[in-house]
């Protein structure tokens, strides 16, 4: 049984990321569950490493591997599915015995945002304590890695998913549109007349890649500069924004 969880945002990509009570959060650990995800993702383990390394942590580390998602279930039960299978892998990894002290998980950009680990720790019986450490999420590091504002003068921005606009679209009503968890490159099927992309993965990480431009002068480059670093490394992260001209 766990009594405490930690989830302690890491950023995306840098031990620079972390912040200051995340570092003492990850010194403090008495457990870090510590996600593998194949032979081809070897680097996503290295860089948590790196940090436990970096913040000094002589915590216990115990691995799970990664479970698949069923691709012939309906979407919705499909993450379902997936988030039980992925907690009943936390408890395999740390055995019958409580753990002496406070378990962490090292989350990728920040457990608030489009992460689901807090959704996977309250399927746990009895529900931990639960302690959220936010970090740097994919959204500022972007902002930052381009050195734009994230909103216009008094604008509004919406944050949404790859699938969210294959089947939407681009609001009309919205000037900013931040895109995350979009593998489709979905950038593709909008009409690009008026509209201004700023495309980043690995960011914060020595591999940083960014393009931005007019949509239709950078769409097919960000298209196959993915794909060829997705093919290098086995695996990436990365997001986007997508700005309307002004009229």
């Amino acid at each position: 049984m766990i009594k405490d969880l930690w989830l302690i945002g890491i950023g995306t990509g840098s031990p620079a990321h972390v912040t200051l009570e995340g570092m003492q959060a990850l010194r403090e650990a008495a457990i870090i569950l510590l996600p593998l995800k194949g032979d081809d993702k070897q680097d996503l383990a290295a860089l948590r490493y790196a940090i436990l390394e970096a913040a000094g942590s002589d915590a216990e580390i115990r691995t799970f591997t990664y479970p698949e998602r069923d691709p012939a279930l309906p979407y919705g039960a499909r993450v379902s599915a997936w988030h039980d299978e992925i907690a009943r892998r936390w408890i395999a990894a740390l055995g019958p015995e409580t753990p002496p002290g406070p378990v962490a998980l090292m989350v990728w950009g920040d457990p608030a945002l489009y992460d689901s680990t807090l959704r996977i720790a309250r399927r746990l019986t009895p529900c931990p304590r639960l302690r959220v450490v936010p970090g740097i999420t994919a959204v500022q590091a972007l902002t930052a890695a381009h050195a734009i504002p994230l909103n216009t003068v008094d604008g509004p921005i919406r944050v949404t998913t790859g699938r969210q606009l294959r089947s939407h679209g681009f609001p009309q009503d919205e000037e900013t549109l931040v895109v995350m968890l979009d593998g489709a490159c979905s950038f593709r099927d909008l009409d690009p007349a008026g509209l201004h992309i700023w495309w980043g993965a690995y960011l914060g990480s020595e591999a940083q890649l960014l393009r931005a431009g007019p949509l239709a002068d950078t769409a097919a480059d960000i298209t196959a500069t993915r794909a060829e670093a997705r093919a290098r490394h086995g695996w990436i992260m990365d997001t986007y924004l997508l700005r309307r001209s002004p009229a």
